[in-house]
């Protein structure tokens, strides 16, 4: 993976934040990351058009979301990190890495050059990038960490009409195949990371509007400015 080794401390001191896809980003004054770091997930391309900008990394390693967005992601024009399990959808590509992601083995890692652990959520895989990147200060927001649609975790189902989960209706929109969050596993994640990062000297702040996440320190976003 000699080709993720430009990345290695990239960023030593600065801050980045790690936009999450929950509705709260509709409450939240996105315009203000327009000239700072950002790591974008999933669908956020969603948003780009509206935000006149594009975040500085993507993320994706849900093996659904990649299958039904492959075009998507493919089309995109910034750095992209995805699960190896995607390469059977995506071609090879200027900025678009491969990480060895895997469901079991619970372990923050400090190198993406080697295995990560998912950690049931596309969030603390980027904070694992954003650890590797180096970057001193990571806040999180649009991390609401509460989902409408309940059910066993993990579970794949179809959804039958428009998203309440996620910042735009037609995120998982009538007929998308997506999975059930499995929220504590992802806490037991960010516990992880969060040590991580204070081991460090580092840290994540948790600036989600009415977030429900309760592992890292919250700070009032508007603060950040």
């Amino acid at each position: 993976m000699a080709n993720l080794a430009r990345y290695k401390d990239i960023h030593r001191g600065e801050r980045c934040f790690i936009i999450g896809n929950g509705p709260s980003l509709k409450n939240t004054d996105l315009s203000k990351l327009k000239g700072e770091y950002t790591f974008g997930m999933n669908r956020i391309y969603m948003l780009f058009e509206e935000l006149g900008f594009e975040t500085s990394y993507y993320v994706s390693i849900n093996d659904l979301v990649i299958e039904q967005c492959a075009q998507d992601i493919q089309r995109l024009k910034l750095p992209r990190f995805i699960s190896w399990r995607g390469r059977q959808w995506l071609q090879p590509d200027n900025d678009l890495f491969f990480l060895y992601t895997t469901y079991t083995g619970p372990k923050f890692s400090g190198d993406i050059r080697g295995r990560i652990w998912e950690g049931a959520t596309v969030t603390n895989v980027a904070l694992q990038i954003a650890y590797f990147m180096g970057f001193e200060t990571v806040v999180l927001i649009g991390v609401d960490h509460s989902f409408a649609t309940q059910g066993k975790p993990n579970t794949t189902v179809v959804s039958e009409g428009d998203d309440p989960n996620h910042f735009h209706p037609g995120y998982f929109g009538k007929g998308f195949r997506w999975q059930l969050p499995d929220l504590d596993t992802s806490e037991r994640g960010y516990w992880m990371a969060r040590q991580a990062y204070e081991k460090a000297g580092r840290k994540v702040l948790d600036a989600t509007v009415g977030g429900k996440l309760q592992i890292f320190d919250k700070v009032e976003y508007s603060s950040l400015f």
